[in-house]
This record gives C-alpha cells, structure tokens and sequence, in this order.
C-alpha cells in the first residue's frame, strides 16, 4: 500500500493549529498558491515574508547569506525575534533565509522547504519534491502533485452553490485551462490546430464549455479556442474582472489542461473527475515523469485529436495538500512537541 494513501486515512488531530508561521517566498503566484494552501492545511497564523535578492546575492542564491541590509534578527526587522514556530519557504530567493532561520532559533523553529532547495539535506527539517523530482532522503517528503488551495473542504464549499451563469451550462461541463508558451512547451502552429480538432469533436458530442486563460496564453492559443467551441454553449473569461477559476473547478464534469501547467494538471486531480492533458511540441524529462505518473494512477490520459466519447473515468482524488501537511504535524510531533506552538 502507498505510504501517501496510509497517511491520508488517519484521523489526527491538528497539533500545529493557530500557531505562528512565517512563509518566505518570492512575490510569484504559483508559490503563493503552494504555500498559502499547504499553511491553510495545517491551521497556522502565518504571516508572509516577501523576499528578493539583486546584484552579486540574487546570482549567488540560494548559496549565499541574507543581506546585512535586512538586519536579521535585529528588534524592528521583518526578520525578529519572537521566532515562529513553523516557517515554510519556497524560491531560490528564499533559501539563505531559512537557512538564517534555524542557525539563530535552532531547533524551536520547524522549517520546511518546498522543492529542491539545491543546497543539500540540511536546509530545512522536512524538503518536499514531487516524485518526478529526483531528490530522495530520509527528510526529504514526495506527493504526485504538488500543494495548492483546492482542500476537499474548499472543493464541498464551493460545490455546494452554482453561479447561475455555470448552472445554465448544459452537463458535461469541461473546464479547458489554457497554460502556455514557455521554456520547455512550444505550442507550434499544428499543435494549436491539434487542440482545436479535439475541442471541436467535444463540441460536437455535446459538451459546453468553461473557458480560462492564463498570463502565459498566448493570443493564438485563445483565438483557437474560441473558435473551436464557438457554436457550443459556453463561458469564455476574457481576463477582466475576477478570474472565475475555483468556480469553473469545482462545477466541471471533466477537465482539458495544457501540459506546461503542472500546478493546475493537479489541481484537477484533486477533483476525481476525468483530466484530459494536452501535450504540444516539446516538455523536459520532469514533465514527461509527471505526466506519466498521473497516467499511470489513471487520473489522467492524454488528449486525443478527435475523440468519439465524452470522458468519463474516475479515480481517487489525490490531495496533495493533505498529505503534506499531515507529514509535517508527525514530524513536528516527533521532533518538536515538548514545546508549546508560538
């Protein structure tokens, strides 16, 4: 039995509940996203550390040391004393201050990074990777997806109403994340054309539309949406207003995402509704183990060009999340429960 699937079956109390936590991050939204749910998941107070480095530190991290500028530990810092009793980091940026972190609290402080810090074991009490990350040790946690804000009770609550635009959507409901270019995805002409044939042959079976771009959609990439699933019953989010995202999520039947998005293929994996996932031209080793992994636990398949049947497949949804945060009190308990949370 998965080491992940025995954790999530406990019933445990939440040790760390109200305690002060400090997240230290980069300003960067998918880090936001990991962090604020991760420390949502655990019920701390927490208060975010916004952090950048330039010049000389902003090359050396995450090797180098806080700027003296930042005044570590001195009375008025953002960085002082009372210490908390968690502090979860993320961002090349961020790693010289945890590391200052538990050099001056020592071991009063839990401290947990989130991916690789590329600074060895010691840079925090627990590391969590996703397990397409080659990173492996005895302090070193891995979930299938990674941490973000969907929690099953997030997902109930906002099931348990329907905006009335999305309750006039005939069902199936599928919910197409538009991700975008970027370093490792190249999303040629053909391969925007590809995703058109799909989208129109959904259409065609008789599924409408939830429709959400991102900042790295590209106009093309959304004007081929659009005209693949104009003459179906739709909701197409043209980027002003609020971003109906959690909505779109929580009310869909199934689900097409882009393969650049790693944060919202899981997402949608959190739901144990069916995940179409369109590959484009191009994806590193890590996306590929990724996405087969998710394969692999049938949450996802891959998108076809045309399909002849609307997806309907389910699975245990994976709360990444959950398991995070449930890893964290069993150590914390083990490591740091003779002291009272801060």
């Amino acid at each position: 039995m998965r080491t992940e699937t025995s954790i999530a079956s406990r019933t445990i109390d939440r040790p760390l509940a109200g305690a002060r936590c400090w997240i230290i991050s980069e300003a960067k939204a998918g880090m936001d996203t990991q962090t604020r749910g991760l420390a949502e998941a655990l019920g701390v107070d927490f208060e975010m550390k916004r952090v950048t480095l330039a010049g000389v530190k902003k090359w050396t991290a995450p090797w180098g040391r806080v700027p003296k500028s930042v005044a570590f530990g001195d009375p008025g810092s953002d960085f002082s004393p009372p210490w908390p009793a968690i502090a979860i980091a993320t961002g090349r940026a961020s790693i010289p201050y945890v590391k200052e972190l538990r050099r001056r609290a020592g071991p009063g402080v839990f401290t947990v990074v989130l991916l690789d810090p590329q600074t060895g074991p010691n840079t925090a009490d627990l590391i969590w990777v996703p397990e397409h990350d080659r990173r492996r040790g005895s302090n070193v946690f891995t979930t299938p997806t990674s941490p973000h804000g969907f929690s099953p009770e997030r997902i109930a609550s906002l099931r348990a109403s329907i905006p009335p635009l999305i309750a006039a959507l005939p069902h199936p409901r599928i919910a197409v994340l538009l991700g975008g270019k970027n370093g490792s995805y190249h999303f040629s002409d053909a391969d925007d054309r590809r995703l058109q044939a799909a989208l129109k042959s959904l259409a065609t079976l008789g599924a409408s539309f939830m429709i959400t771009p991102s900042r790295r959609t590209h106009p093309r990439l959304v004007e081929i949406t659009e005209a693949a699933t104009r003459n179906a019953p739709r909701i197409l989010w043209d980027g002003t207003g609020d971003n109906p995202y959690p909505d779109f999520f929580a009310h869909a039947d199934a689900f097409v995402v882009t393969a650049d998005s790693v944060n919202m293929t899981g997402e949608c994996c959190a739901t144990g509704r069916p995940v179409h996932v369109f590959h484009p031209t191009g994806g590193k080793r890590k996306f590929h183990r990724f996405h087969a992994m998710l394969e692999e636990l049938h949450a996802t398949r891959r998108l076809p060009e045309t399909l002849d049947r609307l997806p309907a497949w389910s699975y245990p949804p994976i709360d990444a999340t959950g398991l995070i945060a449930r890893e964290i009190e069993r150590r914390w308990l083990k490591r740091c429960a003779w002291l009272p949370p801060k």
